[in-house]
């Protein structure tokens, strides 16, 4: 792409959601049920963070991938074509079904797709360097592409080789925390300047630690901060040996999907922009806790 690189810079699994909801309970098998709403829109981790990123205004490139499929081209249709980097692969485009539950919480079904085929080397090939210091770089939901899962390492080298300050948020490995995940996670954690994860990966990682944030951040060096986002209680972040913790706003939740990867674009927007650390998790929390609680999702 030809255009100014912006300042922050978005990587990883874009995909179709069609969300559902709520259901209060499963149902028997064998059986159906009504729902009240459906909405069919783009998603996937790097997708909701790039989506709450235009919601703000601000600048950033989405560099990822689709299908060649027409999923895939109503897919790329609904983000702005100046802001986006786009890799096609020959194949479906993943599909990821979200069943919204009374409260909020939610469950997801995916298929395989194109993020079973992102390829490393063509991301790789791509990358821009950063346009400044202070530029962040984000590796979104690496554990649903098997290439980038395995070469996450060489991906957060190559980024912080080109000048980027890097982030990762890697979502839930589908086959679990087994032994192999938990040495890759390890990995990206000794390497990344930002971990971005939930408290539910956060005690997957560590094994049901009962503290697993704190588990965590021990093992930070002082550049490395650690962000756990705990849901309607806020976020607590590690750096440099201290720990600040924000509260989220009590709102009526309508839909907690995307709501981590809206926190994470709110919360880079506002570091870029030079804010400090607790200035930025407080616009990511508020951020996030007015894209689930409004309909069509408002961020600002």
């Amino acid at each position: 792409m030809g255009a100014a690189v912006p300042s922050i810079l978005v990587l990883g699994n874009v995909n179709v959601d069609l969300v559902l909801g709520e259901v209060d309970g499963w149902p028997a098998v064998g059986t159906e049920i009504m729902v009240e709403r459906s909405e069919m829109r783009p998603g996937g981790s790097a997708g909701n963070s790039a989506l709450a990123l235009a919601g703000l205004g601000v600048a950033h490139r989405l560099l990822a991938s689709t299908g060649n499929d027409p999923n895939g081209t109503w897919l790329r249709g609904q983000f702005a074509s100046d802001g986006c980097d786009w890799l096609i692969d020959d194949c479906d485009t993943t599909i990821t079904v979200g069943i919204v539950h009374k409260g909020g919480d939610r469950a997801f079904f995916t298929t395989p797709g194109h993020l079973q085929k992102a390829p490393l080397d063509d991301l790789v090939a791509r990358l821009p360097a950063a346009p400044r210091e202070g530029a962040m770089a984000i590796v979104s939901g690496g554990f649903l592409m098997p290439q980038i899962c395995a070469g996450t390492e060489r991906l957060l080298a190559e980024l912080s080789g080109r000048g980027w300050l890097t982030a990762i948020d890697p979502g839930w490995p589908p086959q679990g925390w087994t032994g192999e995940t938990v040495e890759l996670m390890g990995g990206w954690l000794r390497l990344a300047d930002f971990a971005l994860l939930n408290s539910e990966e956060a005690a997957g990682y560590a094994r049901g630690d009962d503290d697993a944030a704190r588990r965590i951040a021990s093992g930070l060096r002082p550049r490395q901060t650690l962000v756990v986002k705990e849901g309607a209680r806020g976020v607590r972040a590690f750096h440099a040996g201290g720990e600040i913790a924000v509260e989220a706003p009590a709102v009526r939740v309508i839909d907690t999907v995307g709501a981590g990867d809206t926190f994470n674009a709110a919360f880079m927007a506002s570091l870029v922009s030079g804010a400090n650390l607790k200035t930025a998790l407080r616009h990511g929390v508020v951020t996030a806790s007015r894209a689930i609680s409004t309909f069509p999702r408002s961020y600002s």
